[in-house]
């Protein structure tokens, strides 16, 4: 699933991530298993009332990899 975020429309981040859930633009978020839970936590509740798919990712550093970024990502979404 992380190759389809490496070449796929995608915002990167809490911020931008509940900007997409809560405008009806995300598809899939990502989470990373290893990130802070008081900002995944949030965030997976949201997709949760928004009925939109989470996907886990084993680390940080994995999530920043696919999405195309030097340091690690907590939370990304395909849009």
């Amino acid at each position: 699933m992380l190759t389809q975020l490496e070449n796929s429309p995608k915002v990167v981040g809490a911020k931008q991530t509940k900007r997409a859930i809560r405008d009806g633009g995300a598809r899939v978020v990502f989470l990373a298993e290893d990130a802070d839970p008081q900002v995944t936590g949030p965030i997976e509740a949201l997709c949760r009332e928004a009925g939109v798919s989470v996907e886990r990712v084993s680390s940080m550093k994995a999530l920043g990899q696919a999405c195309g970024i030097a340091v690690g990502a907590a939370v990304a979404a395909l849009i």
